[in-house]
């Protein structure tokens, strides 16, 4: 099944589009295993070990209810027959069911959030159920995780025209606005302090762009039409500043200065931000009214063959591993305790922009981390197999 996105990504470069088909059937292949025994819960990663013969198998590891919602909205958007050989058996809908009746036992904020959107993207009839427990875990006046934060203001968006939100929708928008530090248009870890140690507090992640640009997106898409030109200005801004930052070899970087709007450290690079978390943000923000990025999506998801990290000096290791339906999760510098992102987290706290160059030389990223989380595939599905919203 082609959607628009597809078939705009096939219409600029066919190769990338041969290559999100190759991803997206990954993605169906390797769930399935992915899932517990009995069907009802999705490990937390999946391990690579390698065998005496040079192979790799792969190990299950841990539980995440919130891997599992990422997975239901992505696996929404497959036809119903590919929902069932994804989720065990189940539809998406039933799926998120089993989740909102785990709700009385989630204490986190993120994992209520998802599960509440998954409810009403699905259409759950207890989409009430799932709200008023992010409710009850969201307390007002506290400050909240930026990706939390990002992920209440989407499923408030999903439920607008389902439940009366209004009031919540408001808070929500309004926080992750205010959560910007002066004119920087990139947002922080957390929308206020008290989270994040103070040596770090200028520090925030990819995570924390693509999703309230993403959030902010769906807020403006969202209601009665009339649209939110402030959120989607907001989100517009992000987007610009974080692909003005996109690296040569089209890596969307980790760490960033938010008060600045400039990069921290680079790495690692994640898989999942170049074939998946990019792109759903960006798509979604283009779908919602914003400009077009499609140019830098397909950069950094050409990534994904063309490593220029891995290609070095003879050093050749695919990212992709059909047989194993996986995707290795990141390139890293394996640097010990992760002593390069601590020291330009300080260098940058003190002086602004300083970065430590002569760090890079000392370690390269030239280390693969051989693990494959059911969230990465999840907003793969999510990515490309879903549409206007």
């Amino acid at each position: 099944m082609t959607t628009t996105r597809l078939a705009a990504l096939g219409h600029e470069d066919p190769s990338l589009l041969a290559l999100a088909q190759r991803l997206l059937g990954l993605a169906e292949s390797g769930l399935p295993s992915m899932l517990l025994p009995g069907g009802e819960a999705f490990a937390f990663t999946m391990t690579g070990h390698q065998e005496g013969d040079g192979s790799w198998t792969l190990e299950r590891r841990g539980i995440s209810t919130r891997y599992a919602a990422i997975t239901v909205l992505g696996a929404r958007h497959l036809p119903e027959d590919r929902q069932y050989a994804v989720l065990g058996g189940r539809t998406a809908q039933e799926f998120a069911g089993l989740l909102v009746e785990s709700l009385p036992a989630v204490t986190n904020l993120g994992d209520a959030a998802l599960i509440a959107w998954a409810a009403a993207d699905t259409e759950h009839p207890k989409l009430s159920d799932a709200l008023a427990r992010v409710d009850a875990l969201d307390v007002e006046g506290l400050p909240q995780y930026t990706v939390e934060a990002a992920w209440v203001l989407s499923a408030l968006a999903a439920a607008r025209d389902t439940v009366d939100v209004e009031r919540r929708f408001s808070m929500a928008r309004d926080r992750l606005l205010r959560a910007r530090i002066g004119n920087s248009p990139l947002f922080p870890h957390a929308t206020g302090p008290g989270l994040v140690p103070w040596y770090r507090a200028h520090v925030s992640c990819f995570a924390d762009q693509t999703y309230p640009l993403q959030a902010l997106a769906r807020a403006h898409a969202s209601g009665d039409g009339r649209g939110d030109p402030e959120a989607l200005a907001a989100s517009e801004a992000c987007a610009e500043r974080i692909c003005e930052l996109q690296g040569d070899g089209g890596q969307w970087w980790w760490h960033y200065d938010a008060r600045t709007g400039g990069v921290v450290e680079g790495y690692p690079v994640y898989s999942v931000h170049q074939h998946a978390m990019a792109p759903t943000a960006l798509l979604d923000l283009t779908d919602a009214g914003g400009s077009d990025f499609g140019a830098a999506v397909r950069k950094g998801l050409r990534w994904m063959t063309d490593v220029p990290e891995l290609t070095g000096g003879g050093h050749r290791e695919p990212m992709i591993l059909d047989e194993l339906g996986a995707t290795w999760r990141k390139v890293f510098r394996g640097d010990p305790k992760k002593a390069v992102r601590a020291a330009r987290g300080l260098s940058t706290r003190i002086a602004p922009g300083l970065r430590l160059k002569s760090l890079d030389r000392v370690y390269r990223p030239l280390s693969v981390d051989r693990e494959c989380r059911p969230y990465e595939f999840g907003w793969m599905l999510h990515a490309w197999q879903g549409g206007r919203i």
